[in-house]
């Protein structure tokens, strides 16, 4: 039954929530091989043996928000806080130019520090210097108008995680000043400005249950976005969610195999977190279907500060300075990194 209802996926058959659902709980270890041949074996026919790499630059840790898994949320009194000049995000630039990346991807917390503007100039000035890449930011919510002035300023993609398709488990998640219609009025700004947009979610998250995952998918499904990040939940000793247990690697890998069958072309990145609750997660995640990986070129002095949640990797083969032993390690799974901007084909 798994077998069939897999096939039906791979085929754009499968649409019933009730069998995405049936699926996620049943789902065995010879079934989980099987899912994640088909979709490793999809992406190996859209987009052969590559691996896009994109250079992240965590800007600024300080968040006017207070969601309750977060370990930058603003009430964390022990987070230590920086911000970075344009000067240090162009620095972070040159470097990551000259190691071959062609994507920079700038994400922060909702800072209000940095007004629409100043997010604009950055951009303009990056795609000023280096023509050929792709900026893509991840800041969070903001106005139609503000997303209006950094397209046109440059910004080729915008990041912006629903978190949940689930109204009410999203609200779980979230203090009542955020909003999910909003989170979805904002996704659906940013496909409208022609954006390149992705959305995604945690694996595990705290009261999610199989209903919900089923809706992110149908969700996903229905929204068509270029990009989907997803990855486990890991608590973070100083945020509310603290004592709950920490997401499955496996349910992860199961959900990108999934997402590939469903969204064939998307660009799935092996995340960081899939990288930390999991020593070989990186690989596991690219063997079940992802095909991008996001090292960090942010400044050495700040990495640690950026902890989203406990015991973040910012070190090794996570770093642009890493990229070469990364490339070995792909070697292994008989992928090669590629320089080139990774749009969606």
């Amino acid at each position: 039954m798994i077998r069939k209802l897999i096939d039906a996926l791979a085929d754009g058959e499968m649409q019933e929530k009730a069998d995405f659902i049936f699926l996620l709980e049943n789902i065995d270890e010879d079934e989980r091989s099987y899912l994640h041949e088909k979709a490793r074996r999809l992406t190996e026919k859209i987009y052969g043996k590559k691996i896009f790499i994109r250079g992240l630059i965590e800007f600024s840790n300080y968040c006017r928000n207070n969601c309750f898994y977060c370990g930058i949320r603003q009430a964390n009194k022990e987070a230590e806080r920086y911000r970075l000049s344009k000067e240090d995000i162009l620095s972070c630039c040159r470097q990551g130019f000259q190691l071959g990346f062609r994507t920079f991807v700038l994400q922060s917390g909702e800072d209000d520090y940095y007004s629409a503007k100043d997010i604009a100039d950055i951009v303009r000035t990056i795609k000023e210097e280096y023509p050929e890449v792709a900026v893509t930011l991840s800041i969070g919510e903001r106005s139609k108008e503000d997303y209006r002035l950094f397209r046109e300023a440059g910004t080729d993609r915008y990041l912006l995680r629903h978190e949940s398709a689930d109204k009410k488990h999203f609200e779980r998640l979230k203090p009542a000043s955020l909003s999910f219609d909003k989170r979805m009025s904002c996704l659906k700004n940013l496909k409208e400005l022609g954006y390149q947009t992705g959305c995604g979610f945690m694996v595990g998250s705290p009261y999610q249950t199989k209903e919900a995952l089923a809706q992110d998918l149908l969700f996903i499904k229905d929204f068509q976005p270029e990009m989907i990040g997803i990855g486990p939940f890991i608590p973070h000793h100083n945020t509310p969610f603290k004592d709950f247990p920490q997401g499955s690697t496996e349910e992860t890998l199961i959900l990108i195999s999934l997402l590939r069958l469903l969204q064939p072309h998307a660009l799935i990145p092996a995340t960081t977190a899939l990288g930390t609750a999991d020593p070989d997660g990186r690989k596991k995640g690219i063997l079940a279907g992802a095909n991008v990986i996001m090292p960090n070129l942010s400044p050495l002095s700040i990495r640690k500060q950026y902890q989203l949640y406990d015991n973040k990797i910012c070190s090794g083969n996570e770093t642009a300075e890493g990229l070469e032993s990364l490339r070995k390690e792909l070697r292994t799974i008989d992928r090669e990194i590629t320089i080139d901007r990774g749009d969606m084909k």
